[in-house]
């Protein structure tokens, strides 16, 4: 389940990013009532993007800012309920990891979802059945 953390270069320190990036990871499983599980938890990669400060933009113009975007298959994180706790919980990660040096205001959240049967994971679609079996722990080895 990809994360991808972007954030212009001097924001976080290498430390606060890493941080960042587990308390995301964290936020997923906790808010989807997977915690611990050993299919999902592996399953959640991602990448921090720490671009030029001049590339980072709000309302046109240069700012401090902050954007998380995860992809999940169609199953996941289904409810607004679960969306929103798992925004919640992303924009209060990413404020922390900034230490003041940045604006609630000016961190952004998406959530994109992946059609049914486009999940894929060492070579293997996943279709919506399948992904359940595995996450269930009912056969689909990784």
């Amino acid at each position: 389940m990809p994360i991808t953390l972007t954030v212009p270069e001097g924001l976080l320190s290498p430390q606060a990013q890493a941080e960042a990036f587990s308390g995301l990871a964290d936020a997923i499983l906790e808010v989807s009532g997977l915690t611990g599980n050993a299919f999902m938890t592996a399953n959640i990669v991602g990448s921090i993007n720490v671009l030029p400060k001049e590339h980072v933009l709000a309302g046109g113009k240069v700012v401090a800012a902050a954007f998380v975007e995860l992809k999940l298959p169609e199953i996941a994180l289904a409810t607004p309920e679960a969306k929103s706790a798992f925004i919640e919980k992303a924009t209060d990660i990413v404020e922390k990891a900034a230490g003041g040096r940045l604006k609630r205001e000016h961190i952004w959240s998406n959530i994109v979802y992946a059609p049914e049967g486009a999940w894929g994971i060492a070579g293997r679609s996943y279709d919506n059945a399948s992904l359940i079996e595995a996450i269930a722990g009912t056969g689909v080895p990784l």
